[in-house]
């Protein structure tokens, strides 16, 4: 994506709807344009007719309209500035949603393809630099181009062979302003890469805290943390560099311009051609006119950034999912509940050549438990996560009641599907909410009927504020059985007709287990139930077990008829055992 299409996909999409506020900023800045200008006009007659003619009739109108027209500079600019914020946060307000719209759309191997920090970072870092490209960039091409312009008219209307010899400094404060705008695009596009790389290590820094602690490395990570810390700095401070460059080049060409205009004014005056007040008129005009030139030139600057933060962050918005929810096809029709992959195949996109699924056939019997037994990393989780279509086969076909899954409309399904992972996911609430989850609309009572199925009432009790006891990120307040047990209470609530269950006791321990399982039997019972686990008790009580090794189905039976037609099976059966 080019710079043009950056800008004009923000105008369309964010900036346009608010053209009204834009079109009265910009009325202000003519007001602040006028006035600037009237000030340095207004020096004409007060030299002329005050200190040269001394004519009193002016001694108090002058200054009353000098006051009057710094009043007006000065309320006008205020207002344009106002509105000018206003709109920017809205149009910050508009992308972020955008943006996180897009996060929590996207499909889960675009989010696991790229690290939440920097993702952190295109929301804040980028978006800031396009809200001060519409806050303070393009303000200033409003105010700082019409005073110029305002100014440039006093200078000509005072005496225009100054005013030729004075413009002189335009064309090269615009080749100044390219040249370091080129270089702003590249050093900001650092910037946010290295804003990545920080909010990245912070994350892990966060999540791996006790580790840290445990190996020791409290020295090691400061080491590294002063390394990310100071990138970021090195960027920055070359931003701030590259932004303030223009500096000594302006004043550099403004003390030869001012050096030049006295020694011809000068000779103008020796020659008569120059009266007193036009020159200290058109000189108040000049030196009025430098401030917004040197501003002009970091608009530029300015603008570069924000155009690179767009290109950046634009592609995140219109990212396509794989994944279509197909709102407008048929709703999954559920009858029994049989489900079946017909020779299915997949690989992630990072790594198309390593196949994880290879040839699948298999069917899962509705209402019965089939159990998925194997090696980590042999695909099991990848079965699962097909069914609710979280991942899409490359090729091949996955039925529920004879319906293709990736023709139906997917809230239908997935409103069939509750999932137990062995990798519990809760959110920083209150535990009534995070029950609550699957289930929005649930009443009170619901909550704590799914809770006590999932023996979760015992503990709940003891938290200081029961159901409203806030659990932290990813419930650290809580024990992992604590977690898992509200992950099955979620399960239970949303009453859905398949169940997927990925090492669910995982973390629990015997006790726990014992009445968990319970609890499994009775949220399962006559549901479409797919189990991954390593514990026995979960097996034998499955009607069928597939055994999945490197991405195939290698063997299939229930439990008795695998301990003697599978030696694979039987090797896991005698291994497990063993760890008994």
């Amino acid at each position: 994506m080019n710079k043009t299409r950056a800008f004009k996909r923000l105008y369309k999409d964010y900036t346009k709807k608010y053209i009204g506020k834009i079109l009265l900023a910009a009325m202000f800045s003519i007001l602040v344009a006028g006035s600037t200008s009237a000030t340095a006009w207004l020096l004409d007659p007060a030299i002329e007719k005050i200190f040269l003619n001394k004519d009193q009739t002016l001694i108090l109108i002058i200054p009353a309209a000098i006051i009057i027209a710094f009043a007006t500079k000065g309320i006008s600019l205020y207002l344009a500035k106002l509105l000018m914020i206003n709109v920017s946060e809205e149009v910050k307000k508009l992308i972020q949603i955008d943006m996180l719209k897009s996060f929590i759309k996207a499909d889960s191997e675009i989010i696991e393809n790229k690290h939440s920090g920097n993702y952190i970072s295109n929301l804040n870092f980028d978006v800031n630099q396009i809200t001060r490209m519409l806050a303070d960039a393009f303000l200033s091409i409003f105010k700082d181009g019409l005073t110029l312009i305002g100014l440039l008219i006093v200078m000509f209307s005072q005496n225009w062979k100054l005013s030729l010899i004075a413009i002189v400094m335009i064309p090269l404060a615009s080749i100044t302003a390219k040249i370091l705008g080129k270089r702003m695009n590249k050093v900001s596009t650092q910037a946010q890469e290295k804003s990545g790389d920080l909010n990245r290590y912070l994350i892990d820094l966060f999540k791996n805290h006790k580790i840290i602690k445990i190996f020791q490395r409290e020295n090691y990570e400061t080491n590294r943390s002063e390394v990310f810390v100071n990138n970021l700095k090195e960027k920055s401070e070359k931003i701030s560099a590259v932004y303030i460059r223009s500096t000594p080049v302006m004043e550099v060409l403004t003390g030869i311009m001012i050096a030049i205009l006295i020694f011809y004014s000068g000779k103008l005056i020796f020659n008569e051609e120059l009266a007193i007040n036009n020159f200290f008129s058109f000189l108040a005009a000049m030196m009025l006119a430098y401030q917004p030139v040197k501003t002009l030139t970091k608009v530029n600057v300015a603008i570069e950034q924000g155009l690179a933060a767009a290109k950046r962050i634009i592609p995140i918005i219109d990212t396509e999912n794989q994944i279509k929810e197909n709102s407008n096809s048929k709703n999954l029709i559920f009858s029994e509940g049989n489900i079946a992959f017909d020779k299915v195949n997949f690989s992630y996109k990072s790594n198309l050549e390593n196949k994880v699924l290879k040839n699948i056939s298999l069917k899962f019997l509705g209402g019965k438990m089939t159990a998925l037994v194997g090696h980590s990393g042999s695909g099991k989780s990848t079965i699962l996560n097909m069914i609710p279509r979280i991942y899409l086969p490359n090729n091949g076909n996955i039925e529920i009641d004879g319906q293709n899954i990736g023709e139906i409309n997917l809230a239908s399904l997935r409103k069939e599907i509750s999932i137990v992972d062995q990798n519990t996911t809760l959110f920083d609430d209150t535990v009534m909410n995070n029950i609550k989850y699957a289930k929005p609309e649930a009443t009170d009572d619901e909550v704590f009927a799914a809770a006590n199925l999932a023996m979760c009432k015992e503990f709940i009790d003891n938290l200081d504020e029961g159901y409203q006891t806030m659990i932290g990120e990813n419930g650290v307040k809580l024990s992992g059985g604590e977690k898992q047990r509200l992950s099955i209470a979620r399960a239970f609530l949303k009453k859905s007709k398949i169940i997927l269950l990925d090492e669910a006791t995982a973390s629990l321990d015997s006790e726990t287990e014992d009445k968990i399982q319970k609890a499994l039997n009775e949220l399962t019972n006559n549901k479409t139930t797919i189990v991954i686990a390593h514990r026995l008790s979960t097996i034998l009580n499955s009607d069928n077990i597939y055994v999945v090794d490197n991405g195939k189905i290698i063997d299939s039976g229930n439990h008795e008829n695998l301990l003697i037609n599978s030696a694979a099976y039987k090797n896991f059966y005698e291994r497990q055992i063993k760890k008994q």
